[in-house]
């Protein structure tokens, strides 16, 4: 027996009207997609889960802002990528950095303001490319590049022979170094102008 996605169209109207049941009812039904959408974006699993749950929250708060019933999974789709997206910012941006031994590195252990904006920039930048790839490319692509799992543990959770994640990795890996690169050689022609 097929299992239903979303909820239905009836419940998302009335939670859309303003029926506390139907606003709960519709969170949980959700959960499900919102997690794995969540799981399939995220760095790890912890971030995952506060997506998700960021998501939700979203939900039960602002789903009389929904204009059409319909859009509710791309709305969805759309809060948890830009949750995801955020939290691999704040991240990156507290990411605690590996002490250097060497004698003068107490002088650069502070990188500068603008080490900074240029750190942060890049991230987005590959955030950017990494979000554009198809899902199946994404996947594996954190699950490898950016969780660190093994090859094994990658194949096995996506339910894939070993070549055949390793044709998606080279793919994805592919696609966003070409997206970068394109992106650079823009960047380089507008300054250029």
């Amino acid at each position: 027996m097929a299992e239903k996605l979303w909820p239905g169209e009836e419940l998302v109207v009335a939670a859309r009207g303003g029926d506390v049941e139907s606003i709960a009812a519709l969170v949980s039904g959700s959960h499900r997609q919102v997690r794995g959408f969540a799981y399939s974006l995220c760095a790890s699993p912890e971030d995952a889960e506060d997506a998700a749950q960021e998501a939700l929250i979203i939900l039960y708060r602002k789903i009389g802002t929904l204009r059409a019933s319909a859009a509710l999974a791309s709305w969805m789709f759309r809060i948890v990528r830009n949750e995801c997206l955020r939290r691999s910012r704040v991240a990156l941006r507290h990411r605690t950095p590996v002490p250097d031994t060497a004698p003068d590195a107490a002088r650069t252990a502070v990188p500068s303001a603008e080490e900074e904006a240029l750190l942060r920039l890049e991230a987005e930048r590959v955030a950017r490319a990494i979000a554009a790839l198809p899902a199946e490319q994404r996947r594996v692509l954190i699950m490898r590049d950016v969780q660190g799992c093994s090859g094994r543990m990658a194949a096995d959770a996506l339910g894939l022979s070993m070549p055949a994640m390793k044709s998606r990795l080279h793919r994805a890996r592919a696609s966003v170094q070409q997206a970068l690169s394109e992106e650079h050689e823009e960047h380089e022609e507008g300054r250029r102008r």
